[in-house]
């Protein structure tokens, strides 16, 4: 009976995702990106990650008839396709036969060049080659070359297509975990759009991006404004659901926002979002998420700092904003140096208990300040 049930749930699960595998050729892929049936989004997955050298190994092995990958589109409510794996393959091919065609940009906001070949190794004559370099015999090889694509339809379940993608990322992905979450989303159709879009413009908001000032660069790169914001949200609202992994953590509290599990007021979000981060920005600017010593800021920004600092501030904002900037400021500098806080992050930080107890010391270190400040305001009465 066990093994009936296992078998019917297997089956009603296949009937819930449609999809259909057609070859197109790389000509035939060109033509439909050209005229808008295919989306290409650079911005959800980062095109250069692959080297010249990646790129034209690629080609060499398409001239080679060697087998390529295959690739994974969605359909979307117009019938247009969104690819959503296989970008670099796609990209690379269409860079060596038009840039153009992209109109992309590249990591230093150059038009995208057309690509030379390098560093190819079975047939070391097409380095230094560009596609109109090549013989019409070859140029049409790679035009007519095809590759197995799969639609899935756009009548499939909507969590399913969502599961699909992150399989496809995750494991051995190039892609970082928040633009996994940033693509997977868009996999729910609107509201996933929303839940991304929502992400993007809080890590753009100006108060915002001065407190994170000293995130890397590559961090930057990767999304992780974006990661910073949706941690703040779940410390702020889900603490209960972290298990020790970061990662699984922020999956399932975006995960719970899109299947509706938790509600999300975009709008009061917004405005504590907002709040406090002009309250931050004012009190400690791009020393809000950093170590200290003694009262110089030293190092990059410390995710566990910035756990502690915005929800520990967040819940007794009300009462901070009466008093003196500096004070708190010092005190916030005090706290993040004090042995009881240093307890709480590190190696083994990743915990339920010390996520709680590292904010625990920003908000009753603040509450304290907030109480003598109030008594001796009254004495002065």
């Amino acid at each position: 009976m066990m093994m009936e049930s296992i078998d019917e749930r297997i089956d009603a699960k296949i009937g819930e995702v449609r999809t259909e595998s057609i070859d197109l050729s790389f000509g035939e892929i060109i033509s439909l990106y050209s005229q808008n049936e295919l989306i290409i989004q650079p911005e959800y997955q980062r095109l250069f990650r692959w080297s010249n050298q990646q790129k034209s190994r690629l080609i060499e092995s398409i001239l080679l008839e060697l087998p390529i990958p295959q690739i994974f589109t969605i359909e979307n409510s117009d019938g247009v396709l969104e690819l959503i794996d296989g970008l670099q393959r796609l990209s690379s091919v269409i860079q060596f036969i038009d840039a153009n065609v992209l109109n992309f940009t590249d990591i230093d906001g150059e038009k995208l060049k057309s690509l030379k070949l390098e560093g190819c190794d079975q047939i070391s004559e097409l380095n230094d080659l560009t596609f109109e370099d090549l013989s019409l015999r070859l140029k049409l090889r790679i035009k007519r070359s095809s590759v197995r694509t799969v639609i899935i339809k756009r009548q499939s379940n909507s969590f399913l297509r969502y599961e699909m993608f992150k399989r496809l990322n995750t494991g051995g992905s190039i892609l970082a975990p928040q633009e996994i979450r940033n693509c997977s989303s868009r996999m729910f159709g609107e509201p996933g759009i929303k839940f991304y879009r929502f992400l993007q413009e809080r890590s753009s908001y100006s108060n915002f991006k001065t407190c994170i000032d000293t995130l890397s660069q590559s961090e930057k790169e990767q999304k992780g404004d974006e990661e910073l914001v949706l941690r703040f949200f779940a410390a702020k609202n889900a603490q209960y659901l972290f298990r020790g992994s970061v990662r699984d953590w922020l999956d399932t509290y975006m995960e719970n926002i899109l299947f509706g599990e938790i509600q999300f007021d975009y709008s009061t979000e917004t405005q504590d979002f907002n709040r406090l981060f002009d309250y931050l920005s004012q009190i400690l600017g791009s020393g809000a998420f950093v170590r200290y010593r003694d009262q110089s800021p030293i190092g990059a920004l410390a995710p566990a700092y910035f756990e502690a600092v915005t929800i520990g501030v967040f819940r007794i904002l009300e009462r901070l904003e009466n008093l003196d900037n500096s004070s708190v400021r010092d005190e916030i500098i005090k706290i993040v140096q004090s042995n009881s806080f240093k307890d709480n992050i590190g190696p083994g930080a990743n915990s339920r208990t010390k996520l709680s107890n590292r904010i625990g010391c920003i908000q009753e270190g603040l509450n304290q300040l907030s109480f003598w400040s109030n008594f001796n305001e009254q004495l002065g009465e």
